[in-house]
């Protein structure tokens, strides 16, 4: 049986509100150059966990998928900025570096949907999120911290979550 590493974090949602909560509890820990990786299929609360992460950041724009558009911006009442990225209309990492994912990270933090399409094109420091359909009324979430700023992000992640 498989033991979670120190730097990952499960949380099993029972709601799209708790998927939100959690994104939330996310979003407030994020600077300039954090970069959020989620994984999973069509259904799985990607862009649900995304518009808890805009809220929890201090977003006054609602967060929607970037699907056409590619890459939402999310701003704050301080003019700060939140990217969104939806990678699943890209066919390669090529691609993505092409919207100038360094500008975005010099600029603010960075939310990828389907990742997994562009992962040569992600810093190697990041939060990869993986989230599972386990049925309508639940999701599982697992966090995992590549790199010290992401490990120490999941650790307050966790703490925010369940407290302690």
């Amino acid at each position: 049986m498989p033991i979670l590493s120190p730097h990952s974090l499960e949380i099993i949602s029972k709601s799209p509100e708790q998927t939100r909560r959690v994104g939330i509890r996310l979003g407030s820990l994020l600077r300039t150059g954090d970069t959020i990786c989620l994984a999973g299929e069509l259904g799985s609360g990607k862009t649900t966990l995304v518009q808890g992460i805009a809220a929890g950041w201090g977003s006054m724009d609602s967060a929607t998928s970037p699907t056409f558009v590619l890459v939402n911006v999310y701003r704050r009442p301080d003019g700060e900025r939140l990217f969104h990225l939806d990678a699943y209309r890209l066919n390669n990492a090529m691609e993505a570096e092409e919207l100038d994912i360094t500008a975005m990270l010099e600029s603010g933090p960075l939310v990828v949907e389907w990742a997994e399409r562009i992962q040569e094109a992600l810093p190697a420091g990041h939060i990869w999120a993986t989230l599972t359909l386990v049925s309508d009324e639940q999701r599982d979430l697992l966090f995992l911290g590549r790199g010290t700023r992401s490990e120490a992000l999941v650790t307050l992640l966790r703490k925010k979550v369940f407290g302690g």
